[in-house]
């Protein structure tokens, strides 16, 4: 245990604190020295400057009693564009279905031993560009051998269309797309 002497910064601090509570005159006293020394200091310090809106409720009364909620930002139009409705049908136009006739032969147009390069160069008139590098994928000895029917429309937009082609491995759903290059296939897909 330390020993504690009269003497010492120790000894006064001690002296200081302990003044307060030595009796319930000296507690008040204690008390009232604070808040006026509080009082003192908040005059001295400068008042910040009122804001535009703290400035304006001084001035004006306040209208009624009720909570005013803040103005509310008109709301930004949406970023992305929702189409209306679906496309209007139209009928179908011959040139798209007579594209689709010249790339289902060029489609089955694969003699044995010819490259895919060779094979995706007879496509290339009537496939978008798009579409032409997904078709370097596909194998050449996977497409049909033959063309079994004439190609019939099964949707028709003005700017698109959906094109059944009868073949020996199944009829195809062949998307034709308008380009300002005219008609050009850009999807095609087996039937059931």
């Amino acid at each position: 245990m330390p020993i504690r002497t009269h003497r010492g910064r120790a000894a006064v601090y001690r002296r200081l604190w302990g003044w307060p509570l030595r009796s319930p005159k000296h507690l008040v006293a204690a008390v009232v020295a604070l808040a006026a020394v509080a009082t003192v200091v908040g005059y001295l310090l400068p008042e910040p400057a009122p804001s535009s809106n703290m400035a304006a409720s001084r001035t004006r009364p306040p209208a009624h009693s009720a909570v005013v909620p803040p103005p509310t930002r008109p709301k930004a139009p949406p970023t992305i564009s929702v189409p209306q409705g679906a496309p209007t049908p139209v009928a179908p136009d011959p040139a798209g279905l007579a594209v689709v006739e010249q790339w289902g032969k060029a489609w089955v147009d694969h003699p044995v031993g010819a490259d895919r390069q060779q094979w995706l160069a007879k496509l290339r008139p009537y496939t978008t560009d798009e579409f032409l590098t997904e078709m370097s994928s596909v194998d050449p000895s996977n497409a049909g051998n033959v063309i079994t029917g004439a190609a019939g429309a099964v949707s028709s937009t003005a700017g698109s269309m959906v094109v059944r082609l009868p073949t020996d491995i199944g009829a195809l759903a062949v998307t034709v797309n308008k380009t300002p290059a005219g008609w050009r296939v850009a999807q095609y897909d087996k039937e059931g």
